[in-house]
């Protein structure tokens, strides 16, 4: 995908490749299963940390906190939470970016489970679904270890926006999501950073992971998980969570959790709401989930809470777009989760005088799964997105990532 079109239309804004295959709008072909996704399903139970992971203190606290540059959990002490500093890439001033480590390091051993946002510095609910989990956590009566990272993207979430200001060759902006596993080497500093965190932080200390995020600014979308439902490993997670969508889809490379795939890890992606606000609701379904989810390792005692059997989940594999032809002021016809037809109307635009420029219909049958939520849109803005399911053997399953 071009940078220009990514800058336009972005990750969260639901990002589509081509604009012919599907109506007036598109789809992007998602990339087959990858090697790593296959091995995923037949992981084994605990995987091992790579011989040379160890835990490596840089010597400096910062806020009380000491900070390190590599974390190999079964270093520390069990029975108890610990905090860090993680030391992220360089910037020009010389000094680093830090993120936020928390660790929950169970008396007893067990699996380990790596939580994780602030991959786009605009998505609050995730970051508070992840603190919420680890405030609820009581690593005496754990088995295992649950490791959260809240505010990946530090660079991003200063300026609560979506991609990372890079200053490398002059001025732009990076979307951190599609950078990893990274590079310790790369030309960007999004790049480095993604390549320090995955392979001395996130990747030496994962039997499984969870990537929250939530929708972008300008555009929100319902309460869904999005991973390979045909790994076993990750079916049996993505199912745990009352919520009200699955969207069955391997995305592509370039996102934090198919880095995660790409190395026998299963993991997922959580998506949850609006981008800038904290939505309540929707971050209680995603923590009850994740708590199952753990229960479901062996890392917490206690019965399940609600799963997607309890809800009227509806799983899809391809994602319907509508692209703004116009610019005006766009009213929304239908609502997050509403169920539509093919040829129902989704939403109307009006120019400046208030006259009707364009009208918007569903192509498929399926659920609402996102909303452009800013009130005015130019031509390419995505404006709907409509979770269906359609046949993974046409080789065409079109994502809005």
């Amino acid at each position: 995908m071009s940078d220009k079109l990514d800058e336009r239309l972005g990750r969260r804004d639901f990002m589509i490749a081509s604009v012919a295959t599907i109506g007036a709008s598109a789809g992007l072909t998602a990339y087959a299963p990858s090697a790593g996704a296959e091995s995923a399903a037949t992981a084994t139970a605990t995987s091992a940390p790579s011989p040379s992971s160890a835990t490596v203190y840089t010597g400096d606290v910062i806020q009380g906190r000491k900070v390190v540059s590599a974390l190999d959990v079964g270093d520390l002490e069990p029975g108890r939470k610990h905090l860090f500093y993680f030391q992220g890439v360089e910037m020009p001033t010389g000094q680093h970016w830090y993120v936020s480590v928390i660790v929950a390091k169970g008396a007893k051993p067990g699996k380990r489970i790596v939580l994780t946002s602030g991959v786009h510095g605009d998505e609050m609910s995730s970051v508070h679904t992840v603190q919420t989990v680890m405030n609820a956590l009581d690593p005496a009566t754990m088995s295992g270890t649950v490791m959260a990272v809240t505010d990946i993207a530090r660079a991003a979430i200063e300026g609560m926006q979506r991609r990372w200001p890079n200053s490398g060759r002059g001025a732009d902006l990076i979307d951190l999501n599609r950078e990893w596993p990274g590079n310790e080497n790369g030309l960007t500093a999004p790049s480095r950073h993604a390549g320090l965190l995955f392979g001395r932080l996130l990747r030496p200390n994962a039997d499984a992971a969870i990537d929250f995020h939530t929708g972008t600014t300008g555009f929100e979308v319902a309460a869904f998980n999005i991973g390979g439902m045909d790994v076993p490993a990750v079916k049996a997670m993505i199912e745990l969570y009352p919520v009200d969508q699955i969207y069955d889809n391997h995305v592509y490379p370039g996102v934090l959790h198919n880095a995660f795939m790409d190395e026998g890890i299963p993991a997922f992606t959580p998506e949850i709401g609006a981008a800038r606000v904290l939505d309540s609701d929707m971050i209680a379904l995603f923590i009850e989930g994740t708590l199952n989810v753990l229960k479901h390792h062996g890392i917490l005692p206690g019965p399940m809470g609600r799963t997607g059997k309890d809800v009227n989940v509806f799983t899809g594999n391809s994602a319907f777009p509508i692209l703004a032809t116009e610019g005006g002021l766009v009213e929304h016809l239908v609502k997050l989760n509403e169920r539509v037809q093919p040829g129902q109307r989704v939403a109307i635009q009006r120019n400046s005088f208030g006259e009707a420029v364009a009208e918007y219909t569903s192509g498929v049958a399926g659920v609402v799964t996102g909303q452009r939520s800013d009130a005015m849109a130019e031509p390419g803005n995505p404006l709907v997105f409509i979770l269906f399911h359609q046949d993974s053997a046409s080789g065409a399953e079109a994502y809005p990532e």
